[in-house]
């Protein structure tokens, strides 16, 4: 048992499954947005997404890792003082073998793509479309000859709100109902910027040794000055997408009481106006990941209690 219960931690922190919260959020309002707007739901075909979609999520995690660890941009981060690794470790730190790592990475591949099939067969030809973009992005992020995430220019950025917003929303409604609505796209905006807004503050976290491997973040692209001033507008166009959810349609009145969980983010923006330290920045990302999490949580409530109050 006390075996058992070692491969499973190891697996946690080899697919950094800390993360997954963002993927259960997408396909709850995905979900939900099928039984509110249409009084569908299918408990088979949610499960069936739910594991897929975390799947797809674990595998590009892992397959990004692996990729990076290739190009050395993580072991480059563990050989500076004035950078912090965001990696599992478990490659880094030989915690498993290479080939074992990419064993466990494409069974998670192979486990998203038997829930796609069945989902397929049962809901229709728009989950293709939906699978093969998500899963072209996921492939090609960090793995030769394209890897895109390596450009700058704001594309991992847009690969984010795709992937971990538009995506993954419109696959969880599709499955239910079998075609999609145009309210899905401002439905899926605030998790998919709020992804964004994570994933663009860890870079601040090894900026040095991601240069120092050709990968060209926009924290690289921009500097570090320039690119502290975008990231409090990527919160405002969280705020702003909640707003436009209300606005459309999408999402109750009641749901910008989201718009709290964007308060601590602005008390840290203000501490870090002067000089800012890596300590502040890993403090950042943590606060971005918490409210991506209260965020998401409430506006699921707010769909749900929507739904509940249409019953």
């Amino acid at each position: 048992m006390s075996t058992l219960i070692l491969r499973l931690r190891e697996f946690a922190r080899a697919s950094r499954m800390l993360f997954l919260p963002i993927m259960l959020i997408c396909v709850a309002l995905g979900t939900l947005a099928a039984y509110v707007w249409n009084g569908e739901f299918h408990p088979i075909l949610f499960l069936l997404t739910l594991v897929g979609s975390c799947a797809a999520h674990l595998f590009s995690t892992m397959f990004n890792d692996f990729w990076d660890y290739l190009s050395g941009a993580d072991k480059a981060a563990y050989e500076r003082e004035d950078t912090a690794s965001t990696d599992s470790g478990v490659l880094t730190q030989k915690i498993w073998s290479l080939p074992v790592f990419l064993i466990v990475t494409l069974l998670m591949g192979g486990i998203a793509c038997l829930c796609g099939l069945i989902l397929l067969l049962t809901s229709g030809w728009g989950v293709v479309p939906l699978c093969v973009i998500g899963g072209l992005l996921a492939f090609f992020y960090v793995a030769p000859p394209v890897r895109f995430g390596y450009w700058g220019r704001g594309t991992s950025e847009l690969a984010h709100v795709i992937c971990f917003g538009l995506l993954p929303v419109m696959g969880a409604y599709y499955v239910q109902t079998s075609h999609f609505d145009w309210r899905l796209l401002p439905l899926s905006l605030p998790i998919g910027l709020l992804t964004t807004l994570v994933f663009f503050n860890h870079h601040f976290l090894h900026w040095q040794s991601d240069e120092s491997a050709g990968k060209r973040t926009l924290v690289v692209s921009l500097g570090t000055n320039r690119s502290f001033r975008l990231s409090p507008l990527l919160l405002l166009l969280v705020c702003l997408s909640v707003v436009v959810c209300v606005l459309t349609g999408a999402l109750p009145a009641y749901a910008l009481l989201a718009l709290i969980t964007a308060w601590p983010l602005v008390r840290m923006y203000r501490q870090m106006r002067g000089e800012r330290s890596l300590r502040q920045h890993q403090s950042l990302m943590a606060m971005s990941m918490t409210m991506t999490v209260r965020c998401g949580a409430i506006l699921i409530a707010a769909l749900a209690v929507q739904g509940l109050a249409g019953a």
